[in-house]
């Protein structure tokens, strides 16, 4: 009795079927549609770079040593500034750096210090320059000084890093604010809707430029003064978007099949109707921020915005206009601006092409 051999495989025997492939979810799509918008992806990297930059201005441009050595010691002056009597100096007060004696002290064997790149501070002003300020750009001031004496570079770095969180801050409370109205109108609609709109003219028909002047002139200006005063009117644009991306879906049927298995009204609105009405909220958002700037900018410039006290583009644009012959002051500023505002529109029309549904 022969034994059976096992059957060869079929030289023509098709492979067996790789796996299918996994569908996309919508945010998925949505980002591969945003990379392909290249001018959109550059910008964000771009806008992202100067975000980290502006965030840890403190590394880039400072009066202050990141690391210093004195007489065997170890100190960290960016963090703590200690009196100038532990380097050698005459007095108590904490150590000026531009001092030419601590200078001299420091250029002794053993004895050194760690300096950031732009060796100057927001509100540094060095009594032992020779020129008249403002000072044109030279090697000590790569953009030159404003009206006061202080550096050009850190004061842009720092009056760009105020400008932009506080966008980001009322950006963020705007949004939450006009999402919470607009979901209420759109969902609930009749007399509820009716009452609501009522009160959004009649609250839009308020100047809020005379708001702001007479606070302004009651309270001693902030930022946080100003952004509840900015925060009163910045959500009622966004409002009606969300109020009509509610009133369209509150009237589909996943939304009834939600009502028919009881789920209540805030589950509806915070598990079905809100992630299904976010795309105005979302392609809003870089436009948005760039009113924010404009708006702190422009008050900054009034002089109804932060405390002296405070970097802000605003009152570097003020200065330019009361100091016509020094260009270094006005157009590192306006520049500036230009350039935030066109990134914010690139990611903005990026963002708004990457959620329209009718583009594959």
């Amino acid at each position: 009795m022969s034994a059976v051999l096992p059957r060869p495989p079929a030289a023509d025997a098709a492979p067996a079927p790789a796996a299918a492939a996994r569908p996309l979810s919508p945010n998925q799509r949505a980002w591969a549609r945003f990379k392909r918008n290249r001018i959109g992806t550059a910008s964000l990297w771009v806008f992202v770079a100067l975000l980290v930059l502006a965030t840890f201005a403190e590394l880039i441009s400072n009066d202050r040593p990141l690391l210093a050595r004195y007489e065997g010691q170890w100190f960290m002056p960016l963090f703590r500034n200690h009196p100038e009597t532990t380097f050698g100096g005459d007095f108590g007060t904490p150590t000026d750096w531009s001092d030419p004696l601590i200078a001299e002290h420091f250029a002794q064997p053993g004895n050194w210090a760690l300096f950031t790149v732009n060796r100057y501070g927001p509100r540094t002003t060095n009594p032992f320059e020779t020129e008249a300020s403002p000072a044109p750009p030279s090697a000590l001031h790569w953009l030159g000084t404003d009206s006061l004496g202080q550096d050009m570079v850190a004061r842009l770095l720092y009056g760009f890093r105020v400008s932009i969180w506080f966008a980001f801050a009322l950006t963020l409370v705007g949004t939450l604010l006009g999402i919470a109205a607009g979901a209420v109108q759109g969902y609930f609609g009749g007399r509820t809707d009716l009452a609501l709109q009522r009160l959004i003219e009649v609250w839009g028909a308020v100047p809020e430029l005379y708001l702001l002047i007479i606070f302004a002139s009651i309270f001693e200006p902030s930022l946080l003064l100003l952004l509840v005063l900015l925060s009163l009117w910045g959500w009622m644009g966004l409002s009606d978007y969300v109020r009509a991306e509610f009133l369209r879906n509150r009237s589909l049927e996943f939304v009834r099949a939600a009502r028919a298995l009881g789920l209540s009204n805030g589950q509806i609105i915070r598990r079905h109707l809100l992630p299904n009405s976010m795309t105005p909220v979302i392609t809003f958002l870089p436009f948005r921020m760039s009113g924010a700037i404009v708006a702190l900018t422009s008050l900054d410039f009034l002089g109804l915005g932060v405390p002296a006290t405070v970097p802000s583009l605003g009152d570097l644009l003020r200065q330019g206009k009361n100091n016509l012959d020094a260009w270094w002051i006005i157009f590192p500023t306006f520049a500036l601006l230009v350039v935030a505002m066109l990134l914010l529109t690139f990611i903005g029309d990026a963002l708004r092409d990457a959620f329209d549904t009718r583009k594959s």
